[in-house]
């Protein structure tokens, strides 16, 4: 029976749906887990110095391909064999990551789909700004080692340099200093909060929230399900999915070389209510109306975005 590594920068409860999806594609190529395939996972749980460890304990096991979850760990799985198929789901740009030598004809060992949520800065300011039209000073949360981070940390100062406002920067990289940062944010009291596309502080971020109670603008719809107002960002299931095709075709013989790295051609916008009324955030009719999806559920959180601008702008 052939072996799939799961190699991943998050959570095994962070990574339910994007499970669920990669099975769906794996099967779709006839592979199903535990009848036509075994997959050995690897959880860096956040802590991404163990990725370098993880990934060759899979390149020794020998795993047949490595399914490559966050930056981070495909640059892992990349270094740690040059044989092994690699297919990764990054938000960054392979290319300038050197993952892979172009998006047509990867090259290498390695090929995968990218939710290119590093550089989409200018959207993310956008529909902040209609959330909290009265923001003079977007804080942001990033992982200094994360190398998701250099590109959108330029292509947020951009935006937010063009927008007239000011950007702020959180730094956090473990647990005790996502504490510290969200402490910071209660001190600070910025018009607009902005997470980075890290998923480090997704791992985290239901304890820190709650403890520090902060709001924040998480960039994935499912965040948005859960606790936040409104989220935007590419359908991150659907790269799992195709990530589950791609393994499928390697274990029926593909190369990699020969598989283009996938980029989102659709994204959505998707907004909760009942969270929105909660926190106090009326959600703009123009923002209701380029919903691709509305939620009703309620709240975990307590102080809003909105609340935070009133406060910074008083």
């Amino acid at each position: 029976m052939p072996v799939v590594g799961w190699l991943s920068g998050i959570s095994e409860q962070a990574a339910i749906v994007h499970h669920a999806q990669f099975l769906r594609g794996l099967e779709e190529n006839g592979f199903a887990k535990g009848r036509d395939v075994s997959i050995q996972y690897r959880w860096a749980e956040g802590n991404y110095q163990r990725l370098p460890a993880l990934a060759d304990e899979l390149a020794r096991l020998p795993v047949d391909v490595i399914l490559a979850q966050t930056p981070p760990a495909a640059l892992a799985a990349k270094a740690a064999t040059a044989t092994i198929p690699i297919v990764f789901v990054v938000g960054i740009a392979p290319v300038i990551a050197g993952l892979v030598t172009s998006y047509n004809r990867p090259g290498g060992n390695a090929t995968g789909a990218t939710m290119i949520m590093a550089t989409l800065g200018q959207k993310r300011i956008e529909i902040l700004r209609e959330l909290a039209p009265r923001a003079s000073v977007v804080a942001m949360l990033v992982h200094p080692h994360s190398p998701d981070s250099p590109p959108e940390i330029r292509d947020v100062q951009a935006a937010v340099t063009a927008n007239g406002l000011q950007l702020e920067l959180l730094n956090a990289s473990t647990p005790p200093e996502l504490d510290a940062a969200f402490a910071a944010l209660g001190a600070r009291r910025p018009g607009a909060f902005l997470v980075g596309a890290d998923p480090f502080p997704y791992v985290h971020r239901q304890s820190s929230c709650r403890r520090s109670r902060a709001a924040a603008w998480w960039w994935s719809t499912r965040s948005a399900s859960s606790s936040k107002p409104a989220a935007w960002s590419a359908k991150a299931p659907a790269s799992f999915h195709q990530a589950g095709i791609y393994v499928g075709r390697f274990l029926n013989g593909a190369k990699p070389a020969d598989l283009p790295v996938v980029q989102p051609t659709t994204f959505e916008l998707v907004v909760n209510l009942k969270t929105a009324k909660a926190q106090g955030i009326d959600i703009p009719a123009g923002l209701h109306a380029r919903s691709d999806e509305v939620i009703e559920q309620d709240c975990a959180l307590s102080l809003s975005l909105c609340q935070l601008s009133r406060t910074s702008n008083a």
